[in-house]
């Protein structure tokens, strides 16, 4: 008999001083304001990160040449509860169709503001690779960092 660990999901949250809907409209519709270009696969810097508002739109980057980097797609969209992205950057960080992890956040109200938490799972679908994407997810440059420039861009 073989066991496999999978990979725990990597859960992350802040507050922040908005409400909901303001929050979720940063997070979604000023997903480009905020998304370092740091943060990009492709052949070419990253322009402008995109992420469409709507069940079955695109999240990718806009790159400098012209052309555009699949990221995933957006599985839920309950503006302003909750928003489920489909991740398909395998390990290698190179966009793969069929793989699938989920990227959830959701926006809980809370005294003077809003709850933003973030998790990151199914891990387990990158296979031997998982575990040490998970590492990267939850470093400093990682999930935290991304949702602290959030946060910074609400004000």
């Amino acid at each position: 008999m073989s066991l496999a660990i999978k990979p725990a999901p990597v859960r992350k949250s802040l507050a922040v001083s908005a409400p909901p809907e303001r929050a979720f409209e940063v997070f979604t519709a000023g997903f480009g304001r905020w998304w370092p270009k740091s943060h990009s696969i492709g052949d070419s810097p990253l322009r402008e990160a995109m992420l469409e508002g709507r069940v079955g739109g695109r999240w990718f980057g806009q790159l400098e040449d012209g052309t555009q980097a699949a990221w995933g797609d957006v599985l839920a969209w309950d503006p302003p509860r909750r928003v489920l992205l489909a991740w398909r950057i395998a390990a290698d960080w190179t966009y793969d169709p069929d793989l699938l992890t989920e990227v959830e956040v959701t926006f809980a109200p809370e005294a003077g503001g809003t709850r933003v938490t973030l998790e990151h799972r199914l891990l387990e679908n990158m296979g031997a690779q998982g575990e040490g994407a998970r590492a990267a997810f939850d470093s400093d440059g990682g999930w935290m960092g991304l949702l602290q420039l959030y946060a910074d861009a609400i004000g």
